[in-house]
């Protein structure tokens, strides 16, 4: 009679996982016979992690503790970072109204003069005063440049400069229309050369200045805008930007003054949504510089990936080389189970309403010409031989997954490596 029993239990605990190991058996047939057998992907480096938060168990791992570069999928350890440190509203700007001066410092944030905000409390201020204007140096661990970036990217427009006070997104705008020629900031030289044999607009800068050259086309007169890193440069650059933007003087303070306040500025959210739906690089590497500062009053985007790893990700199943806010670092290696895990922690933490409207999801963003039925919300990243996917996956029944597919040293085009992805992914959809 014992025995019985002991078999009965054993019988039912056997039923009770055949569910879960069916969908193990139906997607490791789909990963191993069509995903990783395909052309694009049969000869690249691929992890597979896919988690269920609702019953608290992976439906499928491939290598999901491997490291991989993982581009842009980097800013969801950003974003994550930005949502718990920030607040509702970025830190526009540290000030001091004197009787005689306006002191203000830099907090590194990229939404100052940048054409996607109207909303500036930080220009308005120094707009509207009569008192003298004083720049206070803030502390500045950074360079210009992330850990590992290529430095002849230095002119194209995902790889703008890092620093304290950024305006205009730290790019040049320079347009062409008809007629009118011009550049913002206006302070900078811009050379220009008709040439009609040009099908677009040919905007380069000097390696070590800050003089632009355009070539256009006379004949083209729909509006041409190019956008060109500019070098930031120190805080007297800094004051001559400002200077040329508010027609005033603009000082360095000689000493920093004590009683420095903060001043908020735009919804966090309004610069988490372009960050990762255009996978916006300098967004990214602005908002862990922000952190940083709010949390230290030192900008360190070093200081401030140690931080997180030491408290808000010490349990990551797999410790990460985390070396910039926006992937563009080829320093950058992580595990699928790592995204997994981050994805997870805020999927439990924030509602999936404010948290799937941050990700991109067929149609839109960067997933504009993928995943047409939006069952995914997600986070791309490409560089050359890379391609990511990681985010949150609602199937047919309605089941809640998050997963990431990191695919590394591919050579085929990235949209033919997304589709096999595509696919994959749609399956798990369709099916359960």
């Amino acid at each position: 009679m014992r025995n019985c029993r002991i078999l009965l239990v054993v019988m039912l605990l056997f039923l009770l996982q055949q569910p879960l190991f069916s969908q193990n058996t139906k997607i490791k047939t789909w990963s191993e016979k069509e995903l990783l057998a395909s052309k694009a992907l049969k000869q690249a480096h691929v992890g597979i992690c896919i988690y269920e938060p609702a019953t608290n168990k992976y439906w499928y791992n491939y290598q999901e503790d491997h490291y991989f570069t993982p581009a842009s999928n980097t800013k969801i350890f950003s974003l994550y970072t930005g949502m718990l440190l920030l607040g509702d509203s970025l830190p526009a700007l540290r000030y001091l109204d004197t009787d005689s001066v306006l002191y203000v410092q830099g907090t590194a944030d990229p939404a100052f003069l940048h054409p996607d905000y109207t909303l500036q409390p930080a220009f308005r201020l120094l707009q509207q005063t009569n008192k003298k204007i004083e720049i206070v140096p803030a502390k500045n661990e950074n360079a210009r440049f992330g850990y590992g970036w290529s430095w002849n990217d230095y002119a194209d427009y995902y790889q703008s400069e890092l620093n304290e006070w950024p305006m205009y997104g730290n790019v040049a705008r320079v347009r062409h229309h008809g007629d009118s020629l011009y550049i913002v900031p206006k302070l900078y030289e811009l050379t220009t050369n008709k040439d009609n044999q040009l099908t677009s607009l040919e905007v380069k800068r000097d390696e070590r200045n800050n003089r632009f050259s355009m070539g256009y086309n006379s004949t083209i007169y729909k509006p041409e805008e190019e956008e060109v890193p500019f070098i930031t440069g120190g805080l007297e650059d800094l004051a001559l930007r400002l200077q040329d933007t508010l027609h005033k003087p603009v000082y360095i303070a000689r000493q920093v003054p004590a009683g420095l306040q903060l001043m908020k500025g735009i919804p966090s959210d309004s610069l988490f949504l372009p960050m990762m739906h255009r996978s916006d690089n300098f967004f990214a590497e602005q908002t862990l510089m922000m952190c940083a500062n709010q949390l230290f009053d030192t900008i360190s985007t070093q200081h401030m990936i140690s931080y997180m790893l030491d408290h808000y990700l010490k349990e990551l199943p797999d410790t990460p080389n985390w070396a910039d806010g926006s992937g563009l670092s080829r320093y950058n290696l992580f595990s699928p189970r790592d995204f997994v895990y981050v994805l997870a922690n805020m999927y439990k933490t924030y509602p999936t309403s404010r948290l799937y409207s941050l990700f991109a999801t067929g149609g839109k963003g960067t997933l504009k010409n993928y995943y047409k039925e939006q069952f995914v919300h997600a986070k791309t990243g490409t560089l050359t031989g890379v391609v990511a996917l990681s985010g949150y996956l609602v199937t047919k029944k309605n089941k809640t997954l998050v997963f990431s597919v990191l695919v590394n040293n591919h050579n085929n085009s990235a949209s033919t490596v997304r589709r096999e992805v595509e696919h994959f992914l749609t399956q798990v959809y369709e099916n359960y």
